[in-house]
């Protein structure tokens, strides 16, 4: 018979504000900090936390992307970032696209990059202004890491696509807010795949 399971995970509302990297930084570690006190193994932020949502046409700035990376590096490097599997937001760019991604990592080590597949672009929203959907279902390939988080992390390479994140005990899957109102949603093939944890960061 299987013991019983139980994992606590965090979901965080930031109040976050658009190229506030300091800021948004320092309220990101806070978030950490106080879901380790509740026992926590898992933290999920808001959707592009690190440079904030409303970035507009500066999402197509490459100091966007820069600077978020940078505050990336101080997270992994920061100690308040241990024994917490931590789930960020932030622009990435893959093969000279623009993409909207989730970066998970744990103990210095990025696990996974994965972007977003279905855009908001209607009513207030205008993501496909900014950035590509990833539309290759069930498919990852290696994003080269810049030499800025290679340093903290000594990884080269990482995963970049649809990926899931396999434990000894589970198995995750990552949505990005818009994924979950789309008829063929991701979390429906994940289930079939065993995926017993789903997540979805909003902005």
């Amino acid at each position: 018979m299987l013991a019983a399971r139980k994992v606590t995970l965090a979901a965080c509302a930031l109040n976050q504000w658009a190229l506030d990297f300091e800021g948004n930084l320092q309220r990101i570690l806070k978030s950490i900090e106080i879901a380790k006190s509740k026992g926590a193994r898992y933290r999920l932020g808001p959707e592009l936390e690190i440079c904030g949502y409303g970035c507009g046409d500066h999402y197509l700035e490459s100091d966007t992307v820069l600077h978020s990376f940078q505050m990336l590096a101080e997270l992994l490097a920061s100690p308040v970032t241990e024994d917490i599997m931590c789930d960020v937001g932030m622009p990435v760019m893959h093969k000279n696209a623009l993409y909207n991604c989730r970066v998970i990592f744990l103990n210095k080590k990025i696990l996974l990059i994965r972007p977003k597949m279905a855009m908001a672009n209607s009513g207030n929203y205008r993501e496909l202004r900014w950035f590509m959907p990833w539309d290759k279902l069930r498919a990852v390939e290696e994003y080269s890491l810049p030499d800025i988080i290679q340093r903290v992390t000594g990884q080269d390479t990482v995963p970049f696509g649809e990926g899931l994140i396999e434990t000894k005990d589970t198995c995750l899957g990552s949505e990005i807010c818009e994924e979950l109102w789309v008829p063929n949603c991701p979390h429906i093939a994940m289930a079939m795949e065993g995926v017993e944890i789903f997540t979805n960061s909003s902005a």
